[in-house]
Formats: structure tokens, C-alpha cells, sequence
């Protein structure tokens, strides 16, 4: 219901009904906070879920590998986090995360899973290593450069040379099984 009256200063004016008057009180009310809580919303949270990178290794100059017998998994032998070379890639074991890079020193990217080579290695391999032992035969482990490595492990891979020509360097080695690196 509209009314017409005059105020005091002689101004005319339609004053709304009381019914009326309080749905458009509400509803600006109402388009207030549809447009501004969001904004101030969104300007007060932050969420941040990351998985932080493993701390770099200083190498003094690129790594030595030896492979891991009855594998094509080689490995940085000589320092406490475990460092792999798989398949053209390095990988990083750290704080039970995987982490991945074409280089042994930088661009470390988190990987989600387990890499499948890992599945082929013998947990124990630090302690045959360090005994030149491997499962009750002799190993003469030999060191890979870099270079070598980098040249050569593709070809390794798809000629057998593990199998054919050094046996892994372990004296009357055969493969305990028939390893999934193959497939």
C-alpha cells in the first residue's frame, strides 16, 4: 500500500507500507551478503596442500653407480639416501616419498607411486654391497661413471648385457627369478 504525503519541508514523497518496506530492507540485506561475503571470503583463506622436495645431495662431481644384480636398476652406493637410475630416469627415495629427475642433482618432481623396479630389489643390497657378498656368492661390483652410464645403459638394457657378459659381477650368479625389468 502506497501512501502520498508531504514532508515537512514541503518535498512530496510516496512512503511504502510497513510489509513492503521490510522485504526490501531484507532483500538488500540479502544482495549484501550474496556479493560480499564471498569476496571477503575468498580474500581471507588460503589453502595450501604441498609435498615438500627432498633435500639436495652435493656430488663433487657426477655419482658412480653399480646395478643391482639380477636388475637394470643401478644405484648410487656410497651415500645414505637412496638414489636410483632406472630407465632414463634418477629417483629418489625420501621420507618414504618418490621423487624423479632427468638429472642426479636438481629438478627432483614428486611421483605418486611406487616405481614397479623397486618391487625387483633386494632391500638388503647395502650390506651385500658392503661385504661384496651377494646371497653367498662373491661380488666384484664394478663402478659406472656417469658418462658411462649415460651412454650405455639403454644398450645394456635391451642387449641383456647383465645377463651375457657379467653376470651382475657375481661369481656362479643366476637370477633368483625371473625379473619384472624384463617385460
Amino acid at each position: 500500500m502506497k501512501q502520498r504525503f508531504v514532508d515537512v519541508n514541503g518535498h512530496f514523497s510516496i512512503k511504502k507500507g510497513g510489509n513492503e518496506m521490510k522485504k526490501l530492507i531484507f532483500g538488500t540485506m540479502l544482495l549484501a551478503l550474496v556479493i560480499v561475503a564471498p569476496i571477503s571470503t575468498m580474500a581471507g583463506v588460503d589453502i595450501s596442500i604441498g609435498i615438500s622436495l627432498p633435500p639436495l645431495i652435493a656430488f663433487a662431481g657426477p655419482p658412480e653407480v653399480i646395478v643391482i644384480p639380477g636388475t637394470y636398476v643401478y644405484v648410487v652406493p656410497d651415500i645414505e639416501a637412496d638414489i636410483f637410475f632406472y630407465g632414463g630416469w634418477w629417483w629418489y627415495l625420501w621420507d618414504g616419498r618418490w621423487y624423479r629427475s632427468h638429472y642426479y642433482d636438481r629438478g627432483w618432481v614428486y611421483y605418486r607411486y611406487i616405481p614397479y623396479f623397486y618391487y625387483d630389489i633386494d632391500f638388503g643390497w647395502r650390506g651385500y654391497y658392503r661385504d661384496h657378498n651377494w646371497h653367498g656368492h662373491p661380488w666384484d661390483y664394478r663402478r659406472i661413471p656417469y658418462q658411462h652410464l649415460e651412454q650405455n645403459w639403454r644398450g645394456w638394457y635391451s642387449n641383456r648385457y647383465w645377463e651375457r657378459e657379467r653376470t651382475w659381477d657375481v661369481d656362479k650368479y643366476q637370477p633368483l627369478h625371473h625379473s619384472s625389468n624384463r617385460n
